[in-house]
């Protein structure tokens, strides 16, 4: 499902314009958005967690050299889907 399924979906469920739509998407991937930069989680109840994690820095290596590298301390994105949601996908 792609951005503007979701407007189309929207569009046809609610009564909203197309327009009006593709705002509503917009203003909530952009609250989602700055909400995860800000480091703060996300719950929705019946779906799952958005949460931001710090991986710390750590060895690697080149796989086509095999030299050992330092890979950089960085931020990560991670999804926990909630009971409700797994059940749902592993009961089709």
């Amino acid at each position: 499902m792609t951005k503007a399924d979701l407007i189309e979906n929207i569009y046809l469920k609610t009564g909203f314009s197309k327009k009006e739509s593709a705002e509503i998407v917009e203003q909530v991937f952009d609250l989602i958005k700055s909400t995860l930069e800000n480091g703060e989680k996300i719950k929705v109840a019946g779906f799952g967690n958005f949460v931001v994690k710090e991986k710390s820095s750590r060895r690697g290596r080149n796989p086509q050299t095999g030299d050992e590298i330092e890979i950089t301390s960085r931020k990560i994105l991670t999804f926990k889907p909630s009971q409700v949601l797994k059940s749902m996908i592993n009961d089709q």
